[in-house]
């Protein structure tokens, strides 16, 4: 990585404390083979990339098919059970955001990635907007909902408020943590909802696969949170946090991920049935350890 595409951090992007400790080094098996290093804050516990790609170098690293938050086409198995498990997961979405909100619903998608969900919102009486800075993915999301699909918050309506604003496995992709989260709340009605969906560093199939563990994803993923760190969030950003929800599904996902990155010559229905038994595992783990799933959705209310 050209040094002068990186950035150095030297406190923690969440906290500010200058207190953390290198504590892994994971390879990016899906673009460049590069080795990172994440490190952990002693204070409020949140894992993240240092040094990191800026967010200016960032973009090559996203530059791979296999992307498929940005792409619609189905070309492959895998990429089969990634748009299935979105189908789930975007059902679950709308009955979540239907139980907080029942009139006047306004919903801002920061990452709204092609469109799905938020087309699936406007379906359902919510006036939608949505964020999206990838040009192939907007231009989806766009020919889906027709407008309201913007490249970045300067570009929303200053006075714009919202009922809900989620980030679905997006908030770990953020560059700039602590101003974007200001900003995204300084847009959010009074008692309005921000829902987060991110990977879960301590669940089964993350000490299972240790260093394959796909919920790394380097460098894309710039940041990785457990209960503890997102306790710290609800206080940095004055905020209640109401519930956690489960995101069963996802552990079968990251698992064949995860299968695909440990054993890359392996069979492929071994390999799927690997993942089939490590999600379920994961998940059965889940229930006798205080919703460690291999995904979480915090749901935290604007004070």
């Amino acid at each position: 990585m050209d040094d002068n595409k990186i950035e150095r951090l030297t406190k923690c992007p969440l906290c500010k404390s200058g207190l953390f400790l290198n504590a892994l080094k994971i390879k990016d098996h899906a673009v460049s083979d590069e080795t990172f290093i994440i490190c952990k804050c002693t204070s409020c516990d949140i894992r993240f990339t240092n040094p990191r790609p800026s967010a200016a170098s960032i973009d090559r690293y996203y530059d791979f098919p296999e992307y498929y938050s940005h792409n619609d086409s189905v070309k492959s198995l895998r990429q089969l059970v990634y748009q299935t498990v979105r189908k789930i997961a975007i059902r679950k979405k709308i009955t979540l955001i239907n139980s907080l909100v029942s009139e006047k619903k306004t919903l801002l998608d920061y990452g709204c990635g092609t469109g799905e969900f938020i087309h699936k919102a406007k379906i359902n009486g919510w006036d939608i907007s949505g964020i999206e800075p990838n040009s192939k993915a907007r231009k989806l999301a766009t020919a889906k909902v027709g407008e309201n699909i913007f490249l970045n918050l300067d570009h929303l309506p200053r006075k714009q408020l919202f009922n809900v604003i989620t980030l679905f496995h997006v908030l770990e992709h953020v560059h700039q943590l602590r101003k974007t989260v200001k900003r995204l709340i300084k847009h959010l009605k009074s008692n309005g909802y921000l829902i987060i969906a991110i990977p879960n560093p301590e669940s089964f199939d993350a000490n299972k696969y240790g260093e394959d563990w796909a919920g790394w994803d380097v460098p894309r993923h710039l940041y990785h949170f457990n209960n503890k760190a997102m306790r710290a969030f609800e206080e940095v950003f004055d905020l209640e946090l109401v519930e956690i929800k489960k995101m069963p599904f996802d552990s079968y996902y990251v698992s064949l991920l995860s299968e695909t990155y440990r054993k890359p010559g392996a069979i492929g229905i071994k390999k799927y049935w690997n993942a089939v038994v490590s999600g379920l595992l994961s998940n059965k783990s889940a229930k006798g350890k205080s919703g460690e799933y291999s995904s979480n959705i915090y749901i935290f209310k604007k004070k």
